[in-house]
């Protein structure tokens, strides 16, 4: 009967290894995402700094329409910091998980094989 829970703990705790992987690997593309919002932010900002951007029909931006444009692109990039630097915290604190069942994993197949 100990064996047989045993085998039921070490099943469960490979399933919750498994929906871990699964879950790093979102997070993973959720930081890609991030990362590639943040080379776009810094793309835009380039381009709406550049003198030789122009505006619709061909017409030079006004300097306001600069400065919205930059505050815009300012907010989208805190924003995306922000995702960036939760995702990461995220990841961290599932990665810890993933260690802490992992050697739970192994002690039960330890003693499993120790009751054979």
């Amino acid at each position: 009967q100990a064996e047989e829970e045993l085998r039921e703990d070490c099943a469960k705790q490979v399933l919750q290894l498994q929906e871990m992987g699964r879950r790093e690997r979102l997070l993973r593309a959720d930081l890609r995402l991030a990362r590639q919002q943040l080379e776009s932010f810094k793309t835009r900002v380039m381009q709406v700094c550049s003198p030789a951007v122009k505006g619709v029909a061909g017409k030079a931006r006004t300097e306001q329409q600069v400065i919205e444009k930059v505050k815009q692109i300012s907010e989208e990039n805190k924003q995306s910091h922000e995702r960036e630097k939760h995702l990461q915290e995220e990841l961290s604190s599932r990665l810890s998980k993933e260690k802490e069942v992992s050697a739970n994993v192994k002690a039960f197949e330890k003693s499993l094989q120790d009751l054979q």
